[in-house]
């Protein structure tokens, strides 16, 4: 009965290791050396930017909140930053997350809307357009979104 069945090739259990156990192994070392490496990183570049604290100083949170460090708790790790004149936000230290560089806009703001529709000179610009163009073309413009 049991005479026909034949012995299959099994292979040996050796003792040794093979090498994709081995490179298995260099790889999670690698994937593990590098996460520990960015973490230590980003807290670097976090403590650098909380170095820089001060009152007067604009930051943004890492919500997306702009605003100004009025005061630091460091006992209780909070930021109490102005928002806009009056209205103050109190945010965990962490959250502060950029120094906001104030940028350098030297363009002046008019202080009504003529200079919107002004030519250089400070004359209004006229138009060559009737009543009738401009209804005529205000409705093919609304055509094209048919």
């Amino acid at each position: 009965m049991f005479g026909n069945i034949t012995a299959q090739a099994q292979p040996q259990a050796g003792g040794g290791i093979d090498i994709m156990t081995i490179l298995l192994f260099v790889m999670l070392g690698i994937f593990i050396f590098m996460m520990f490496r960015r973490n230590k990183k980003t807290q670097q570049q976090q403590a650098a930017i909380q170095s820089q604290f001060a009152p007067g100083v604009e930051v943004m949170t890492s919500f997306g909140l702009f605003g100004r460090i009025v005061s630091i708790d460091e006992q209780e790790n909070k930021v109490v930053l102005e928002l806009s004149p009056g209205h103050l936000a109190t945010v965990h230290r962490q959250a502060v997350t950029k120094i906001v560089e104030p940028t350098a806009d030297t363009t002046p703001v008019p202080d009504d809307a003529s200079s919107l529709t002004a030519d250089a000179d400070g004359s209004l610009p006229t138009t060559a357009e009737t009543q009738d163009d401009a209804a005529k073309r205000s409705n093919d413009e609304g055509k094209k979104d048919i």
